[in-house]
């Protein structure tokens, strides 16, 4: 849930997104969501255009310890690593032509790979519209600087509590007066140079340990000067016996009692999902897996070490997945903690 997000800030980020557009990529928007529609329709995937949206991996590594992460629980089964340059580069070459959104993030804290910000700039150099997020303990002088040079346009800092006592429950590890002088730092570089980007989105995951603070954090971001506040619900793996991160306020939380002494997802599991058609998620290793709640990469549709995207968008193992969701989602084990 979006908190505010002022008319500038919109317009500037509309503004940023629709001037990297072409027609073949419009074009290939609306085939896919006709596409979409249709699969609805007859309950059988057709899949028409590529992916518009992707989100890559640049590591797996990270610095903190999040409870309810498993890059920071170090629980991950799948191979850890980092992106390799050359890879980066292949997949950019394929899809540059009908992409119009990178997210440079899956797990791991980004800015921990030496060569992340010369990722961002091949990519905005390839006239894609680049995002990322972090833990923004990284954001001394120099990263600053060549941040601002990369022509990354969003920027989404986690940060779930305004004193060190709350934040660190959660961000286990973390350091807020670092992530504050960070925030505040490239606040000011940006200004001081003029620039508009990236924008700066503060995203907090609200938890049954830190939603008293939500409106001190109101005041807080504005003071601050951050372009937009995203107040979100947390997930979490072990959800129907209960757990202390849901807040008391349901209005922030994906759960709600059962009636039964257990829990259960607030919304409904639809046999649809626009993901699917959308866009993919890869991983460092060239894994490409259908979305982000597939965080162990348990659901492989093919390998950018061997395959191209065209013949992984429509191989056999993607269209078997989507036959299985238009048929019955329930089924499909990460979607049973999905809030789309």
């Amino acid at each position: 849930m979006v908190y505010f997000s002022d008319v500038k800030n919109q317009v500037l980020t509309a503004f940023a997104f629709f001037r990297l557009l072409s027609w073949p990529k419009v074009w290939n928007i609306f085939l896919l969501g006709t596409s979409f529609q249709l699969s609805r329709l007859i309950k059988k995937p057709i899949v028409w255009g590529k992916p518009t949206a992707l989100s890559i991996e640049p590591t797996t590594s990270c610095n903190l310890r999040c409870p309810e992460c498993p890059s920071g629980l170090r629980s991950f089964t799948r191979p850890t690593g980092m992106l390799q340059p050359e890879l980066f580069q292949s997949v950019i070459h394929q899809v540059k032509d009908h992409l119009t959104w990178l997210h440079l993030y899956f797990q791991g804290e980004p800015f921990l790979h030496p060569q992340f910000l010369e990722l961002v700039s091949f990519a905005h150099s390839q006239g894609i519209f680049t995002s990322t997020s972090t833990n923004a303990h990284y954001l001394d002088e120099k990263r600053v600087e060549n941040l601002l040079k990369s022509g990354l346009r969003q920027l989404i800092v986690s940060m779930d509590g305004i004193t060190q006592e709350v934040y660190e429950q959660y961000r286990v590890g973390g350091k807020l007066e670092k992530v504050e002088q960070g925030l505040q730092l490239l606040l000011q570089k940006r200004k001081e140079s003029g620039q508009k980007f990236p924008r700066v989105v503060l995203q907090f995951l609200v938890t049954g340990q830190n939603e008293h603070q939500i409106p001190a954090l109101k005041k807080w971001v504005k003071e601050l000067g951050v372009d937009e506040l995203q107040l979100k619900t947390t997930q979490i793996y072990d959800f129907e016996n209960g757990s202390e991160l849901i807040p008391s306020d349901l209005g922030y939380s994906r759960y709600v009692p059962d009636g039964k002494g257990k829990w259960k997802l607030k919304k409904k599991i639809e046999n649809k999902c626009w993901r699917m058609w959308q866009g993919a998620v890869v991983t460092w290793d060239g894994k490409v897996v259908p979305c982000c709640f597939d965080k162990d990469a348990q659901h492989v549709m093919g390998n950018f070490s061997s395959e191209t995207m065209d013949q992984i968008w429509k191989s056999a193992p993607y269209q078997a997945f989507r036959g299985q969701l238009l048929k019955d989602r329930t089924q499909i084990e990460i979607c049973k903690n999905c809030t789309e």
